[in-house]
């Protein structure tokens, strides 16, 4: 095997396709990535049994083969050879990488060991990339970080007809986006539990302006879920389980909701976040006019700020966890955001808002768990 790569292009193929690497892996060739050149292509691909990835670049290949190396070290090795061609070489035991003045060997894995790739799943439609990316951003936050209850660290992704709907929580919070897309097939119903972890990744890399295309089977057994974008594939086993019936958490109702610029909000939120030892919770007032913050407490350090909000209902006082206010305000990109309350103990909804007045939107909503603090 040899061939002659851009050194940009191989660097982006390696990334992509070891990304998803496990750091310890139970087999030692799942650590590695494939490399195949054929006719004027590279294909590169990974899989751990969980997460498959594909990525397929143009190559000056002199002559095809087959080569198993550790996926890791090869994209490190990519990322710091300087902006020329790369020429690789498969000699007895090793892998010759030769850019400019620089040159690695890298011993390869037996290929022979490695797991074949499953099967994409047929097309179940595609998505704008860009909206995609905002929506897997916005409500990847509220999903659970540690392996404690497996079913909140996923995205419960709804699909009906040209709607899709992507719901995520920990417990403490609960983030809903709704978009629309293309299906293959108008009146699928159908609804796929996959990692946030994953969803996050392909996300951020198939951003390349192209549409993502989703890639599902519409039977009961479905255990994997595809995506494609830019000559990028991967695949994620889906998480099992039933997922808890988080749609309910949204009020009916909210007679009581009011309307902060959203960037204001969030640099007093970091600041009142200095003083808020161990999580402890920054404390909303909302009065006529008025947002007051409030922090610590006692003879500990505090802090306090005052801003300008637009309110329509009675005054309220609640508190939230900074970390967990400050990602969902964070997730907006609307110049304003609105906070909805039923009572100051229950959760309130935010929602975006282009100005200080008229109507929000409902197509994200961020439902945030309050703390109970002594008045």
């Amino acid at each position: 095997m040899k061939f002659s790569v851009q050194r940009d292009v191989l660097t982006e193929a390696v990334t992509w396709a070891a990304r998803s690497l496990p750091q310890r892996p139970a087999v030692p060739v799942l650590a590695g990535v494939r490399i195949k050149a054929n006719g004027d292509t590279l294909i590169l691909s990974s899989f751990d049994y969980e997460v498959s990835a594909k990525c397929e670049i143009p190559a000056e290949v002199e002559s095809p083969g087959e080569v198993l190396v550790l996926g890791r070290l090869l994209a490190d090795i990519c990322k710091s050879l300087p902006k020329k061609p790369v020429d690789v070489q498969l000699g007895e035991q090793k892998v010759v990488l030769t850019c400019g003045a620089s040159r690695f060997e890298l011993p390869t894995m037996p290929l022979e060991d490695y797991p074949t790739l499953p099967e994409m799943p047929p097309l179940g439609g595609q998505i704008a990339a860009d909206v995609f990316s905002e929506a897997v951003s916005q409500v990847t936050i509220a999903a659970a970080r540690d392996e404690t209850l497996p079913l909140l660290t996923g995205v419960l992704m709804e699909i009906s007809g040209e709607k899709v709907t992507l719901l995520a929580t920990d417990r403490y919070r609960l983030a809903m986006r709704e978009l629309t897309w293309i299906p293959t097939n108008p009146e699928a119903e159908t609804s796929l539990l996959v990692r946030a972890r994953t969803l996050s990744d392909v996300a951020k890399s198939m951003t390349d302006g192209a549409d993502v295309q989703l890639l599902i089977d519409d039977d009961e057994d479905m255990t994997i879920v595809g995506f494609e974008a830019g000559g990028k594939h991967t695949t994620s086993q889906l998480v099992e389980g039933d997922y808890p019936k988080v749609r309910r958490l949204f009020p009916d109702a909210t007679p009581t909701h009011a309307v902060v610029e959203t960037a204001a909000l969030i640099e007093a939120t970091k600041r009142m976040a200095l003083v808020a030892e161990r999580n402890a919770p920054i404390r909303l007032t909302f009065t006529d006019g008025e947002l007051s913050l409030d922090a610590g407490q006692g003879e500990n350090a505090q802090a306090s700020e005052a801003m300008v909000a637009e309110l329509v209902g009675e005054e309220i006082v609640t508190a939230y966890n900074p970390d967990y206010l400050r990602e969902g305000l964070s997730a907006f990109s609307t110049d304003y955001v609105r906070f909805s309350f039923t009572h100051p103990a229950k959760p309130a909804v935010l929602t975006g808002q282009k100005a200080a007045e008229g109507d929000d939107d409902p197509s994200f909503r961020y439902l945030l768990m309050p703390i109970r603090v002594a008045q």
